[in-house]
């Protein structure tokens, strides 16, 4: 059997380098011969849903990186260049004890870096930054203020105990990890959709085939009858027989074009051909047999299958909104602590001369005194969905597992089928030859040809029959398990070594 280890080719037509597509040329009006790894690989290459797989993938991996970046230190600066302010506004006047209105005027300018880093295993951050601004007054008290705040660190946190960075360390790794799967299992999605429009073409193929063939021959046989029934070696209804199944291979003829141009459309569109591309079909051998115990099958997807990963997502995220909901319905506490140094003064030169010391310490908290159980039903509706996402992801194991099952199973009985098959179809046209040679010289009668010609044609349909289940079975297995049961090595290894992830 060949090994077609299309993943090394994932990317030849639309060259993966983060986020960069070099689209192959498309082929237009013209002949192509395709056999059916060809055919995977253009599909993996140039197919609308390979582009959209690719790009899905790219999503998940810059969402991980972004995830990675805020696990390290970030730098920010924060401007305000211009800051403009003229107003009448009601001020109180010591000396004479009332309120007045006055005129206020000012100009402000100022900027703040800051460094921060999250800290993951308490779920807080800290930070150092640095304070810089100028305060210009204008009216009857003209002053001129600059502030400064030379250095300052500090911490701040929510005290519930919740920590969302925690989870964040749980699930990121687990989404890119599911991502890089998805990929895969969709680029064998793929390779099980081109490998139906594959078949499905090259059954129309064999359809067409045989009308024609049935055209030429109901037409020698029809001359044939014609002559013998002049010299009464047949009945007038076998003649009639004989003329009715001319004009039926005529019309058969007609819909089996339709079916096959409708056939190649779909395969050309598929992998973004011309419309108008000719498609010829080189049919695979007849592959070796190949033992895939359902043990390992079932062991391998639960590995590598990306629908577990998903379920386990589901559960985490599940269990996370438990935990949130649960802290956040006793009360909410957050806390700020700081210390540095500042100072102010009227000329720049001053400004950082003997700073004074600056702490802050500030803890705030809300304790729901009457909420009419909102944040009760909140941590209820979270607890009550986890039990369903707990239940669910039981309920899709098992139906993952019986499809690895079903399908190992398959794949067995195809091997078998696939001998069984192409005997019958030897011994189908060997016993039609034989048949049609019999009724020439007349020793074999119109039903004997006709039952012949039947065999031969099911016997056909059933040989493609059973190479596309064989083919269907054998990338539906790798798609369930991401695993190429050929060469022994998990699919998405290709990947991870192609790209350091």
């Amino acid at each position: 059997m060949r090994k077609f280890r299309h993943i090394n080719t994932f990317f030849c037509g639309g060259l993966f380098l983060l986020g960069t597509f070099i689209a192959l040329p498309e082929v237009k009006g013209q002949a192509v011969i395709l056999t059916l790894e060809r055919t995977i690989q253009m599909a993996a290459d140039s197919s609308l849903e390979s582009y959209r797989s690719k790009n899905i993938y790219l999503s998940g991996y810059w969402q991980y990186r972004t995830y990675k970046a805020q696990r390290l230190p970030s730098l920010t600066l924060n401007l305000t260049p211009v800051e403009y302010y003229r107003d009448i506004t009601k001020r109180y006047n010591s000396v004479e004890d009332i309120d007045e209105m006055r005129k206020q005027e000012s100009f402000y300018a100022g900027g703040n870096i800051q460094i921060q880093q999250n800290f993951d295993w308490l779920g807080g951050t800290f930070y150092i930054d640095s304070d810089l601004g100028y305060l210009r007054n204008f009216g009857d008290n003209t002053n001129t203020q600059i502030s400064t705040v030379p250095i300052r660190i500090g911490y701040s946190q929510n005290l519930l105990g919740y920590n969302g960075f925690k989870w964040e360390r749980k699930i990121e790794p687990l989404k890119f990890e599911k991502a890089k799967k998805e990929l895969v299992y969709d680029m064998e999605k793929v390779s099980e959709e081109a490998t139906q429009y594959f078949f499905s073409l090259a059954m129309a193929q064999a359809e067409y085939d045989l009308a024609k063939a049935n055209i030429a021959s109901s037409d020698t046989l029809y001359r044939i009858g014609v002559e013998r029934h002049k010299i009464a070696s047949i009945s007038q209804s076998d003649l009639l027989t004989l003329k009715l199944d001319m004009i039926n291979a005529h019309n058969t003829l007609q819909n089996k074009e339709i079916a096959l141009k409708r056939a190649m459309f779909s395969l050309a569109s598929y992998l973004n051909f011309d419309k108008n591309t000719e498609i010829r079909l080189v049919l695979p051998s007849r592959p070796r047999n190949m033992d895939i115990p359902v043990d390992k099958a079932l062991t391998l997807a639960k590995e590598n299958n990306p629908q577990f990963l998903d379920l386990k997502q589901g559960i985490l995220e599940a269990e996370q909104n438990v935990d949130r909901t649960h802290k956040e319905s006793l009360f909410n506490a957050k806390l700020n602590a700081s210390i540095g140094f500042n100072q102010v003064s009227s000329q720049f030169k001053n400004a950082y001369k003997d700073p004074l010391q600056q702490e802050l310490v500030n803890v705030s908290i809300s304790i729901p005194l009457v909420d009419w159980g909102v944040r009760k039903g909140r941590y209820n509706v979270a607890r009550n969905n986890l039990n369903v996402t707990r239940i669910s992801a039981q309920q899709t194991e098992l139906s993952i597992e019986e499809d690895v099952i079903m399908t190992v199973g398959d794949f067995n009985v195809q091997q078998d089928l696939i001998g069984s098959a192409e005997e019958a179809l030897d011994l189908a046209n060997t016993a039609y030859n034989e048949t049609k040679q019999r009724f020439l010289i007349g020793k074999a009668d119109l039903n004997s040809l006709t039952l012949s010609l039947n065999r031969q044609q099911d016997a056909q349909r059933n040989y493609i029959s059973a190479l596309q289940n064989y083919w269907l079975s054998y990338y539906k297995i790798r798609k369930l398990t991401l695993h190429d049961f050929e060469i022994d090595i998990p699919l998405a290894k290709e990947l991870d070594y192609k790209y350091g992830m």
